[in-house]
């Protein structure tokens, strides 16, 4: 990690120890703890980071931006930062400054689409939205005629259904009737919702990584506290056993989703090597997801799944955040597409080249 990378990373962190720690927040039942977090991170700029100076952000490099991702995922953290951020990144493309507030992205899932009607008005449906209740503003991807658009929208003029994840974080369907964009400007050549998806995926594997490494430290702590038998539970070979298998699955995971993080940072577009590199990020993430969170609730057993205990803020939104941006069922299916499509001749020389 880049000196620059290890300071905004570091910034973040002491921002999340001090006003996001996860038993304060679970002990928190009113949410006082959200302001105050998303008042410091927007004073460090970390919201915008994707955003150059010049249309409102603070200029932070890709990597610089995927180090702060990595450690909300290890705090599990229940506020729109990486929506926002995405949302940041988004209308960066078309060139269209940021506005201040929380915001979050449409379409959030690759099945759902936006259309760019005639008078210039957008009009579409969008499940799973990740904290659109809580955003100002969306930014939206659109087809129309001419091609695919960008566009900041005033969440204000959507009609927004409440809905919850498994982590009981909001998860909204997003509806656009006629809605007039803030602002809208023809995509890039070459960017597509594909683009968007496998951004969000990243995105989203980088936190599951974070939350797989929190849920190992919680678990190797237990483990050397909880006592059965006349001896600490971490003594036991099945349980030492466990914790090995659950540090393999942090480690699968961060590997990785830094490995797609860094292909992005240092592409010039999302083309074949970002594709494998990404939907293989997710898919291999939400694995980890599922079979991490198992190990971890069965070497804390019964206590894990009561709401008093922190483990559940990092297993439920690791497993949550599987189904964001396209399901690992999804990308294995498209990366299956994209294989099948080169022929076998290709894929060696494509997987070798990583």
């Amino acid at each position: 990690m880049a000196e620059s990378e290890n300071i905004v990373a570091e910034s973040a962190e002491r921002i999340f120890a001090d006003l996001a720690d996860a038993q304060t927040i679970n002990s928190d039942k009113k949410g006082g703890w959200k302001a105050p977090l998303w008042h410091a991170l927007t004073e460090a700029g970390l919201p915008l980071s994707w955003v150059p100076e010049d249309c409102g952000g603070s200029g932070a490099s890709m990597a610089e931006g995927f180090s702060v991702l990595s450690s909300a995922g290890r705090f599990a953290l229940a506020v729109p930062l990486a929506e926002t951020m995405l949302a940041g990144w988004l209308l960066t493309q078309a060139k269209i400054p940021s506005p201040e507030g929380m915001m979050t992205v449409v379409p959030a899932s690759p099945k759902d689409h936006v259309t760019l009607n005639a008078d210039g008005t957008l009009s579409g449906r969008a499940r799973g939205v990740p904290f659109a209740k809580a955003a100002k503003h969306i930014a939206v991807l659109a087809s129309g005629a001419s091609g695919l658009s960008i566009a900041l929208v005033d969440a204000g003029a959507c009609r927004v259904e409440e809905g919850l994840n498994l982590a009981s974080d909001a998860s909204d369907i997003v509806t656009l009737n006629n809605v007039p964009p803030v602002a809208i400007k023809p995509a890039p050549k070459g960017f597509d919702q594909t683009a968007l998806m496998l951004m969000g995926g990243v995105a989203r594997s980088l936190q599951i990584a974070g939350a797989l490494e929190s849920m190992l430290d919680v678990s190797v702590r237990y483990s050397n506290e909880r006592v059965a038998f006349e001896k600490k539970i971490s003594k036991f070979q099945a349980v030492q056993h466990n914790l090995a298998r659950l540090a393999g699955e942090a480690a699968a995971a961060l590997a990785a989703a830094s490995s797609a993080a860094d292909a992005i940072a240092n592409s010039k577009s999302f083309d074949d090597a970002v594709f494998l590199e990404a939907a293989s990020a997710k898919i291999r993430c939400s694995e980890a997801a599922e079979k991490g969170a198992a190990i971890a609730h069965q070497v804390h057993g019964a206590i894990g799944f009561t709401i008093e205990h922190i483990l559940h803020r990092y297993s439920l939104r690791a497993l949550s955040w599987r189904d964001d941006f396209g399901s690992e069922s999804y990308w294995a299916v498209e990366l299956g597409k994209m294989v099948a499509e080169r022929g076998a001749d290709e894929l060696w020389p494509l997987v070798a080249s990583r």
